[in-house]
């Protein structure tokens, strides 16, 4: 069976074909972006790309994703919070200390297992392999949305509003220090940090990353805010806090080595997300209410 084509405008500043399209497409990695470029997979004027062929910002290539195949992941039957579901898409409230990946150490009892399990026969093959398209990554000890594809054409229209910063994310947070403007933006490149591979960091050679911020409220030496995202960096809002002098309370990468009583890790909620819904082309919000434990600290500290 051969799958259908879909469109891919690449976004700024262009570059390499293989690069390009796997920045573009969270969920595909370089290896795989490669494969396809070298199966005549990507086209761009109906003619095949090699993948070192460059290009440009606004040119729109199409894409031929392969047969899925079959992944070697267990569906595994973890309750998940489904804060909104079609036969497109679904966003789950995720709980801290679920983590969404299978990894090192997590090699199941993850959001990715959960999907297979819940989801069915409804999954993304857009990296060659059958799994729910997750298009963007929250840590494990941030609560909040996270959005999936259930097939291959929801899977690129998300990557595509990611690029396009048209996929809008709000979360909540609690920062250490007093704010001396009541709103502002970090626009600041990050990459991998040099030596600690586990960490990420400011630095002059990294990929665009635009933080905005709101103040809620101020007390103790303690702020509430709301971030928006306008780039999706691994880590963002934890690094651009931190940069900014003002780390997440509880965050011991970013932030005080010691922990914080009664708080897994950072003090981070993803709370609003709202997307152009890839079949009807409606814009929906979907929100996750502050959990219990974000409200305790908030009362624990006089926050509002």
């Amino acid at each position: 069976m051969t799958l259908p084509s879909f469109p891919l405008t690449i976004p700024e500043p262009g570059g390499r074909a293989d690069a390009v399209i796997s920045a573009a497409l969270d969920g595909l990695t370089r290896s795989a972006a490669q494969r396809w470029l070298e199966e005549g997979r990507v086209t761009l004027d109906g003619r095949p790309l090699k993948k070192n062929a460059r290009l440009q910002p606004g040119d729109t290539v199409y894409l031929t994703p392969p047969q899925p195949q079959p992944i070697g992941l267990a569906p595994q039957d973890i309750p998940l919070d489904v804060a909104y579901e079609d036969g497109d898409v679904i966003v789950v409230n995720k709980p801290v200390g679920l983590v969404v990946h299978p990894a090192p150490g997590h090699p199941d009892g993850t959001l990715v297992n959960a999907l297979l399990y819940h989801c069915g026969d409804s999954l993304s093959g857009i990296n060659g392999e059958l799994r729910p398209g997750i298009v963007h990554r929250i840590d494990r000890d941030t609560s909040g949305l996270i959005i999936a594809a259930k097939n291959d054409r929801a899977h690129l229209s998300l990557a595509a509003q990611l690029q396009d910063h048209s996929l809008f994310r709000l979360y909540h947070a609690v920062a250490v220090g007093g704010f001396k403007e009541d709103s502002g933006t970090v626009t600041a490149p990050i990459a991998r940090h040099k030596t600690d591979r586990k960490r990420m960091a400011v630095t002059p050679d990294g990929r665009e990353a635009v933080t905005h911020w709101q103040v809620v409220d101020s007390q103790n030496g303690l702020t509430h805010l709301t971030c928006r995202l306008e780039t999706g960096r691994t880590h963002q809002i934890r690094v651009h806090l931190a940069h900014i002098g003002h780390p997440l309370l509880g965050d011991t990468v970013y932030g005080a080595k010691k922990p914080v009583p009664g708080l897994a890790g950072q003090c981070l909620h993803a709370a609003q997300l709202t997307f152009t819904h890839p079949s009807t082309g409606e814009r929906l919000t979907v929100e996750a209410p502050l959990p219990d434990w974000f409200n305790a600290v908030l009362n624990r500290y006089g926050l509002q």
